[in-house]
């Protein structure tokens, strides 16, 4: 049975995208680890990433995440709206398929123990890991975020770490966990009055006397009120009870609800439960709805045409947009790369290639994986340029770095498609030359594929480059991409040219 473990760390910077792609790259070099989306957040200064892996891959990624972390941010400089005590600061596993809650806790513990042998980072068991009752809860351990804890941890016994130094180092410490899954989801008011905001997290939450699986907190975000909230496990306190508490919480005050948000993933059945409620369809089944339906009917029939981010790009959203877009086409073509490559391991008529089709094969596969994930981090960019643009609460010159820093993320995003499907391209070159004939047009339609991957992305990059007040980095992408589109372009002439030739179709 396959095993799926997500994780789902949370890093003490959502301003510099440097920082949190260089986090999100240290997670993607390990082979098996997916990252599903990475979530910047300006005003609480914080990054969710979410990937998803074997247990072996996904603990190997989450340690080369906390070192890249601890080695680029220094809590002593960070400054945001959501409670932090580390770099890394906190740090959960949770089973997802062919897993237990338990295998997550062991995951945890040698996790932990590895941290802090081999980095020197304090470390903490949270949850279902936690070593005492008083740890399992992360406000708990976090209790007077960082600047406490570095006051505190090399004198106050209770501070003790599970795990690694009891010495205040710039990196904090982190927490590390195991757990159910967990919704972030996020309720705005037509109010930019906070303390009401933490009026209503305070009636809600479990440590008030709240909701069993709730914690909360009230913020400012971007003029807004906004009661924040985890919940800990939708099927016992699921999201529609909470909605309506706040509903009925605000109205207390005069207040109504203006939006609600999610952050990160959410289970379906989230959802379909809080459909029920509203709708009150008490028998509604997840095979009732028609995308469910039409992905286990592709499932059984082997193709499946990725129909949710079609529709995604077809709305009014600008995000997923031309950046996504070219990310798929750079996988795409890499996919099809793979195929000819395939096609072609093992066949008599091509031993003497097998060992060149595999080596390919072993590369397309990676560049798949790299343009795939490529698809969200490109919307997320997007949306941190438009959170920065937003941003009221700083001075104009803060919030012009920080628009500066978010366009710096959003043009090296597609930059990297474009260097990746460029590299795509090379692969196809050796399989249409050498390949099975027989996929000759697959090969070619590669090169076709990687050639609008580049030309998309460097519009993109382009695009970025003009509002950067960084000329000279504006410069110095507008000539890379000038050069990756010259080669890739020639490249796809090149294998068109090579697989009509060899395909006898020229």
């Amino acid at each position: 049975m396959q095993q799926i473990v997500e994780c789902v760390p949370n890093f003490s910077d959502g301003r510099r995208p440097e920082v949190y792609n260089a986090i999100a790259e240290s997670i993607r070099s390990v082979a098996g680890a997916r990252i599903l989306s990475v979530s910047p957040d300006a005003d609480h200064n914080r990054t969710v990433i979410t990937f998803v892996g074997s247990p072996v891959a996904v603990e190997e990624a989450a340690f080369r995440a906390i070192a890249k972390a601890a080695e680029l941010i220094n809590l002593d400089n960070h400054q945001g709206e959501h409670p932090r005590i580390g770099a890394t600061d906190v740090c959960p596993f949770v089973p997802v398929k062919g897993v237990t809650l338990a295998d997550c806790v062991a995951i945890a513990q040698r996790l932990g123990e590895r941290v802090g042998r081999e980095l020197g980072i304090a470390v903490y068991l949270y949850e279902a890991a936690a070593t005492r009752p008083e740890r399992e809860k992360l406000s708990n351990i976090r209790k007077g975020e960082y600047e406490q804890w570095k006051a505190e941890v090399a004198t106050n016994p209770q501070r003790q770490p599970d795990f690694g130094p009891a010495i205040p180092q710039t990196w904090g410490a982190t927490v590390i966990g195991a757990r159910p899954f967990l919704i972030a989801y996020n309720i705005y008011l037509n109010t930019n009055d906070v303390e009401i905001a933490n009026k209503i997290a305070r009636a809600v939450r479990h440590i008030n006397g709240g909701f069993r699986y709730v914690q909360g907190l009230g913020f400012l975000v971007e003029g807004q009120a906004q009661v924040s909230m985890n919940l800990t496990n939708f099927e016992k306190t699921p999201i529609y009870r909470v909605q309506e508490a706040v509903r009925r919480e605000a109205a207390r005050y005069g207040l109504t609800i203006t939006k609600a948000e999610l952050v990160g993933l959410t289970p379906q059945q989230a959802l379909i439960d809080a459909a029920q409620w509203y709708l009150q369809l008490d028998g509604l089944q997840a095979d009732q709805i028609l995308e469910q339906r039409l992905a286990e009917s592709e499932e059984e029939t082997g193709v499946q045409a990725p129909r949710a981010f079609i529709d995604a790009v077809a709305g009014k959203s600008p995000t997923p947009g031309g950046g996504s877009v070219a990310a798929l086409a750079g996988a795409l073509a890499a996919a099809l790369t793979q195929m000819v490559a395939g096609l072609t391991i093992g066949r008599k008529k091509y031993a003497a290639v097998s060992d060149q089709a595999q080596q390919v094969l072993d590369a397309a596969s990676e560049l798949q994986e790299k343009l795939t994930t490529a698809i969200a981090e490109d919307a997320a960019a997007f949306d941190a340029v438009m959170a920065a643009y937003r941003r009221q609460d700083v001075e104009e010159s803060a919030r012009a770095a920080a628009i500066e820093q978010a366009l710096i993320g959003a043009g090296e995003t597609p930059l990297r498609v474009a260097r990746l499907s460029r590299d795509v391209a090379r692969l196809a070159q050796q399989m249409v030359a050498v390949g099975n004939v027989n996929a000759a047009t697959d090969g070619a339609t590669a090169g076709i594929m990687a050639r609008a991957a580049v030309q998309a992305a460097c519009l993109n990059v382009k695009t970025n480059a003009q509002a950067l007040q960084n000329r000279a980095l504006a410069q110095v992408w507008v000539t890379e991409a000038n050069g990756l589109y010259a080669e890739t372009s020639a490249l796809a002439e090149a294998i068109v040219a090579t697989a009509s030739e060899r395909g006898g179709f020229a």
